[in-house]
């Protein structure tokens, strides 16, 4: 009412009102590439990402390469900044250094081996400020080597059982869907893609950014659940679409791999989980003896190996893991199937949609 009283005011002495309506700020986007001994790689995407981004600020960082990479870009791509850091402290670490030394309302946190399209920001931030309880967010993910099927890391959004295996719409293990357009609704997820990851600077600030203890791999799972547990919303945006080579810096047929998977899936349970955590963890370690036994008859001893290595590295963490999980009491309850594992393997459940629930 007393808007409109001096509107009506202005107006008389002959002054456009509109003139003194206070428009919202954009929102300041900063879009951070994490990049170790990947020159081969930002020579091919890193040109995609200028070319749509060009109103906002790109930066690399360099977890220490030894490849030239950052000579690479400082030479051929003076428009991107560079962020040198002193050794590989991996995903988690590396950003979480980044970040503080850039000012921004929203950070992209994209990989190296991502080619955005046209208009794939735009999107992002209209979710970002027409609904403030969103946090994170992620686009559509495609495969760069299959353009019209999901990627193993994202597809439209992430989800994860009450025993800690992570799936997505559009992937359930290793069964990838076409897009035909069936996921094409913007709603809540579980979790968002480290691939391409959109979060707000004060979410990130607030939870102390990524856990270092993940090193690689699953800790933008940890961090999405964390958010939720604090009442931030994660979302899916398919207006956005980019497409990711995936597995360019450690590949599914490394052991390194297995290892972070499963052990930073109990890491992620255990600070985590509303559910007795000592039924979880003994169910876990039934499955994942069972996925090494897998392993080892399909003649492939190394990732049985690093399922074990797993296991132990994971013990040795608990006191710290357990540590988090006494001070922070609030967990929400992930909407999850209980076991994706028994959908897809016994009951033959191959894409997302055919899950009960959800």
């Amino acid at each position: 009412m007393q808007i409109g009283f001096y509107e009506k005011k202005l107006s008389i002495f002959g002054v456009n009102s509109k003139l003194f309506t206070t428009q919202p700020t954009p929102l300041k986007l900063a879009i951070l590439i994490l990049n170790w001994n990947g020159k081969t790689l930002l020579k091919r995407f890193l040109p995609s990402v200028i070319e749509h981004s060009a109103k906002h600020d790109i930066y690399v960082v360099d977890n220490a390469s030894e490849d030239g990479s950052v000579e690479f870009v400082i030479s051929n791509f003076p428009e991107v900044k560079c962020v040198k850091l002193d050794k590989n402290y991996g995903y988690a670490g590396g950003y979480n250094k980044a970040v503080k030394q850039i000012d921004a309302d929203i950070y992209c946190l994209l990989n190296s081996d991502v080619r955005v399209t046209k208009h794939w920001i735009n999107p992002v931030l209209k979710q970002f400020e027409t609904h403030l309880n969103i946090g994170v967010i992620q686009p559509k993910i495609l495969d760069e080597n299959a353009p019209k099927a999901f990627e193993y890391a994202g597809a439209a959004g992430g989800f994860i059982d009450q025993l800690g295996y992570p799936y997505c719409r559009g992937r359930l293990f290793n069964h990838l869907e076409n897009d035909l357009g069936q996921y094409n609704q913007s709603r809540s997820i579980f979790w968002a893609s480290g691939a391409c990851f959109f979060v707000r600077q004060s979410l990130f600030n607030r939870l102390n950014g990524f856990d270092e203890l993940f090193f690689a791999h699953m800790e933008e799972i940890d961090f999405c659940w964390r958010a939720q547990n604090i009442g931030e919303a994660v979302w899916f945006t398919p207006e956005s679409t980019v497409y990711h080579v995936g597995g360019a810096s450690l590949n599914a047929i490394h052991s390194k791999k297995t290892f972070f998977n499963f052990r930073n899936s109990l890491f992620t349970l255990t600070k985590n989980t509303p559910q007795p955590l000592v039924v979880v963890i003994l169910l876990r370690l039934i499955l994942d003896g069972v996925a090494g036994l897998r392993f080892l008859i399909a003649a492939k001893p190394k990732h049985t190996l690093a399922v074990i290595k797993a296991h132990f590295s994971y013990y040795i963490t608990l006191p710290k893991l357990l540590k988090f999980r006494c001070r922070n009491t609030t967990r929400k309850n992930y909407s999850g199937v209980f076991s994706i594992v028994w959908c897809h393997y016994i009951q033959g459940t191959k894409t997302f949609s055919k899950l009960k629930k959800h």
